[in-house]
Formats: C-alpha cells, structure tokens, sequence
C-alpha cells in the first residue's frame, strides 16, 4: 500500500503508523504536540510481547515477515495503564508529560514513524494495484458503490485497518474512512437506502451497534464506516486550551447538536442536565456543555434530541488566550473502567 515519509505530514484521527521498533499505532484526534503524535497502541510485535502486562486476542496477524499481536481489550482504562508503564519502563520516548492536562499519556515521536499509511492515500493504492485479491477487490467494489449511489467523489473516502496496512488475511473486514461531516451524513442515507433494497444489510451485535448503524454485511463480508474530518474542518489546535479534572459525575441529557458526534473525539453540545445520584450534583455555574468521548465505540451513538446516560469525568477548560471558561464531561480519561455514554 501506498505509504508516506513524516515529511510534511499532518496527523489526523486514524492514520496509521509503524514505527522503527515495529509497534503499530493509530493516530487519535486532530490536536498534536509538535513533532509528537498522540496515539493509541495496536498491534505489538512478538519480541515485545512479554513487556506487556495485557491479555492478548489468541489471532496473530503478519507484516511482512514480522509476527503482530493485539490486545484482547483495546479500549479499556486498564489496558491504557498498563501500555503507558512499559512505554515508560522500555520506551520512555513513547510517554508525554502534557503540561495541559498536567498528565503522562501516550504520544510517539513523530521521528520514531518508519512508515505512515493516510486511508486517503491508501485507497490510491489500492485502486492503482494491477493484481487484487478478493477482499482487495471487494473494498475497492465497495467503496465505488458508496461513491456513486451517494454522489460522492471516490476521493471523499479511504481505506483503513488491515486492508491498508496489507497485513489482511481471508477473513478480515473492510473498514471505510469517509472524509467530512456532511459526506459522512450522506453515506448514512446511502447505506440506509441500501439496506431497504437489499444490497447491504446491517450487523448489530448490541445496543451501541444499533444506535451507530456503522457496521453491516456487504456480499457476506462485514464492512465498517467511521468518519474522518477535513483538514479544513480542523479548527482546534494543540495548547488552546488547559483542562483540569473537577470529579466523576453520572447524569441523562438531551443532545443540542450532533454536528461534531461522527468524528474521534466524539463531540455531543448538551442541554436538560439532569444530575443521577447526590453525589453527582454540582452547582449550576459548572454545568457542563459538551460530553466529549475518546473511546471510538461513543461515536455518532445520538442525534439531536435524542437523551443520552453519562458517566465520565467533568473538567473545567480554560482558553489559555483570553482566561474565559467552561465546563465538559470526559469519556475515555483512561482512569477508570465506568465511564460511558448510553443511548436512552
């Protein structure tokens, strides 16, 4: 697959890189210390296993000649502390004091990627392959069924996981990036409209598949769809703002917007707070505005209107610029296994 050097490259949410060492990582968000990426951990070459206190998936993949394995839980507060204490033990240049949030997470060097696979680039590749193997060729099938029953242009779309990194085997997905909010909307109804003719059909396997309606069956064969934003719809940048934990808090809200619930980090503006328990009442001059999710499964799980079930940590966010205020409800802070967001 097509790859590109570091030089002139700008993270965004999803591209995927492999380092020197030969750890996999995905990058997360738009947000980017200079020369740093933050990321999340996915496939761990096999020299390195034993450095991880994890449980691993009992499937391997390969890359060329290198053995990969993969976390059982991926996405658990759990998992993240244990990967940030063997970066810091064995590969200290992988940890990141950010003096914004006043915590060590993870954050690659960006002179540490060897190799770095854009969806938008891959697809490229994947188009200009003169001999395709079949889920090759179904993704590339796939993805031009989405491009023109929704009227989008191929170049809107990328592919990812597996299928970009050519490491796929026979029975792996096809995983869809689609670039931009409104794209993205339109590849819903597409999809929707395509179910109804029998052309694909959806695959739910619980309550947030239902609500996100992101996964199905095309020709037998599961694909995914997440959305990726345009760079010009990139309107945050890394140090705008301080953020400082307040505590835990659970309570229901109703979406205002949903403009902004597709991307990673999620972003869902609230309204109707409604506090759960006595310990989670706060005053009415911190009420938060926005539930900001990091955890990929939080994505696109309400639309305007809908109530949502929180639980996450409220944080107060301070504009480094002008000193003004205002609250947010994390989830994904990567320091407890409770936070959530539930679809009501």
């Amino acid at each position: 697959m097509l790859t590109t050097t570091t030089k002139g490259w700008i993270p965004m949410d999803g591209d995927t890189f492999a380092t020197q060492e030969g750890f996999i990582f995905n990058a997360f968000g738009y947000e980017h210390p200079k020369n740093r990426v933050f990321a999340f951990l996915k496939y761990i070459p096999a020299q390195f296993k034993n450095l991880f206190n994890i449980e691993f998936l009992e499937r391997t993949w390969k890359r060329s000649d290198q053995e990969l394995f993969r976390a059982e839980k991926m996405y658990t507060a759990q998992n993240y502390q244990a990967f940030l204490q063997t970066f810091k033990k064995n590969f200290p240049s992988y940890v990141y004091f950010c003096p914004f949030r006043e915590k060590e997470v993870i954050s690659a060097p960006i002179s540490s990627a060897k190799q770095v696979y854009v969806p938008r680039n891959c697809l490229v590749s994947l188009a200009s392959l003169k001999h395709r193997d079949e889920l090759q060729e179904m993704s590339l099938k796939f993805i031009k069924l989405l491009s023109s029953e929704s009227g989008l242009a191929i170049s809107d779309f990328g592919v990812h996981g597996s299928v970009a990194l050519d490491m796929h085997t026979s029975k792996s997905d096809i995983d869809v990036v689609v670039y931009g909010s409104q794209n993205f909307r339109r590849v819903e109804e597409t999809v929707d409209k395509l179910v109804l003719e029998g052309v694909l059909s959806y695959q739910f396997n619980n309550k947030l598949d239902a609500a996100r309606r992101f996964k199905g069956r095309y020709k037998n064969r599961i694909f995914m769809y997440n959305a990726v934003r345009k760079l010009e719809e990139v309107a945050s940048k890394y140090g705008a703002f301080k953020y400082t934990p307040v505590r835990q808090v659970e309570f229901r809200c109703t979406v205002k917007d949903d403009s902004e619930a597709m991307f990673r980090p999620a972003i869902y503006q609230l309204e109707n707070y409604e506090t759960k328990n006595q310990v989670s009442a706060i005053s009415s001059g911190i009420v938060p505005e926005l539930v900001v999710s990091m955890i990929g499964c939080y994505r696109n799980v309400a639309r305007k209107g809908d109530a949502l079930e929180v639980r996450g940590m409220l944080e107060r966010v301070e504009s480094i610029a002008t000193g003004k205020m205002f609250h947010q409800v994390v989830v994904g802070t990567g320091t407890s296994e409770e936070e959530r967001i539930w679809p009501l």
